[in-house]
């Protein structure tokens, strides 16, 4: 009996643990209506694609637990004018069809109309509207995200850096999936969060047409 009395605080700390909110250790993007692109122009800089090691995965949770995810086809593009973004052409594109996650049947689920509905709003976008440094590799950048048909400006940090012609993008922050009409809870003994963390890790280098002719 004393066994057991030692077993179970040990059991019910490990199931409190395993469960944990995975947003507590994200920052938050603030979340705004959406707002006009500046329409300023790129001219002279270099346009710069997503090459196919990018990566963007999310994490969402419920009461017993959470489950990766993400997103097999994307493209997404920006411009970079010596070492700083110029213009408005920064955008991403997601085929919500090309939705995976760590269980079939959870795929499903994301891909139908009480998540995604991925037959009504096939594809996801994010257009920069501002991308402000910070100290170091840090940046700001807020733009107008579409997901589930609703567009909201959402504005999150990320870190910027160059190796040779190669710049990477990282970021983890979470949103709320209500802000984006996605108001399915779950069941009741097992609801499902708000919250869903957003990984980028995103890798690009100059278009084929910018790229320097060789010697």
């Amino acid at each position: 009996m004393k066994h057991m009395q030692f077993i179970l605080p040990l059991a019910a700390s490990a199931l409190l643990v395993s469960c944990g909110n995975p947003a507590d250790n994200t920052v938050s993007a603030s979340v705004t209506d959406a707002v006009e692109k500046s329409g300023s122009s790129s001219g002279g800089g270099i346009r710069y694609e997503f090459l196919p090691t990018s990566e963007i995965n999310f994490v969402g949770s419920k009461v017993t637990g959470d489950h990766d995810g993400g997103f097999k086809t994307f493209s997404g593009h920006f411009t970079i004018l010596g070492d700083e973004p110029v213009g408005d052409d920064h955008r991403v594109e997601i085929d919500m069809d090309s939705t995976w996650s760590d269980s079939e049947r959870l795929t499903r689920h994301l891909k139908n109309e009480d998540f995604f509905h991925v037959e009504q709003f096939p594809t996801s976008t994010f257009e920069a509207t501002s991308i402000t440094p910070q100290e170091g590799d840090a940046f700001s950048i807020s733009g107008n995200f579409t997901l589930h048909g609703v567009t909201k400006n959402i504005t999150f940090p990320a870190t910027v850096s160059r190796d040779g012609e190669t710049i990477h993008i990282g970021a983890e922050f979470d949103i709320n999936r209500k802000d984006f009409g996605i108001v399915y809870a779950g069941m009741t003994d097992d609801l499902i969060r708000d919250e869903v963390v957003i990984k980028l890790d995103l890798h690009a280098a100059p278009a084929p047409e910018e790229a320097a002719p060789e010697a």
